[in-house]
């Protein structure tokens, strides 16, 4: 037992790494479990609720009425003009991070030198990257799948409203899952690029990922919230109502 390292310096060397990523972890699951009670109790609090709500009704819009083909064709063809431009930004992303992991013995101390904290183990450095390129992976396949079923719903827009009647897959019920389905993956994609920002300031030290990871909670609180929920609160806090918020 004498060639393996003793339990306190590891402990030691490797503590703060673990507690700070352990907090950040628990910052961003404790703010989602927060987002998704405010969306129960309101459904518009979230814009991604806002955001499915519109994309259903656009699809009842555009199938139930005609003179919308080619507005539709359009959308959904910047829609999946994005979709891949970030594939492809994703993809670079995995290209670099891989070249990246490459480097731990010439760059993991130079890195940490802004922190009097954090492990210099090449092992650590390799495992913030592999969790790196997870995420970007995650980012990839996410901006693929909504690019699939984008295609997908382009064709099923134009399909003459006797094959409703035949097909239940092709009402506009049916279509809007679809479109909303593409619109949860390019959330997911985006939300997998935010949460890259900590995870490259990992690299610098446990420090950086757990400001970072504050500045990142503080950022999504904004950009969750739908104008109504701003409002709402807005008109609480100036007549005193509060209690709810």
């Amino acid at each position: 037992m004498n060639h393996l390292l003793p339990l306190p310096l590891w402990v030691h060397e490797y503590l703060a790494d673990t507690i700070s990523f352990v907090v950040s972890t628990g910052l961003v699951a404790g703010y989602y479990l927060f987002l998704r009670r405010q969306a129960v109790v309101d459904p518009t609090y979230s814009i991604h609720s806002v955001n499915a709500i519109a994309r259903r009704l656009w699809v009842e819009n555009v199938m139930t009425n005609s003179g919308f083909e080619l507005v539709a064709v359009q959308s959904m063809r910047n829609f999946i003009m994005v979709c891949i431009a970030m594939a492809s930004t994703a993809s670079v992303l995995i290209i670099g991070t891989l070249t990246l992991s490459g480097q731990a013995q010439n760059i993991t101390r130079s890195w940490h030198m802004l922190t009097l904290l954090g492990s210099h183990s090449a092992g650590l450095w390799i495992f913030k990257v592999l969790l790196l390129l997870v995420d970007f992976i995650v980012a990839f396949f996410s901006y693929a799948m909504a690019m699939r079923l984008a295609t997908h719903v382009l064709f099923m827009f134009n399909v003459p409203q006797s094959a409703y009647c035949k097909y239940d897959e092709l009402k506009p019920a049916c279509v809007s899952n679809r479109l909303i389905r593409a619109g949860n993956f390019i959330t997911v994609g985006m939300r997998a690029f935010l949460f890259a920002v900590p995870m490259v300031f990992w690299l610098f030290g446990p420090l950086f990922l757990f400001f970072s990871t504050v500045g990142l909670v503080i950022t999504l609180y904004r950009l969750d919230r739908s104008e109504t929920a701003d409002s709402l609160l807005f008109l609480r806090v100036s007549t005193g109502d509060i209690a709810d918020v």
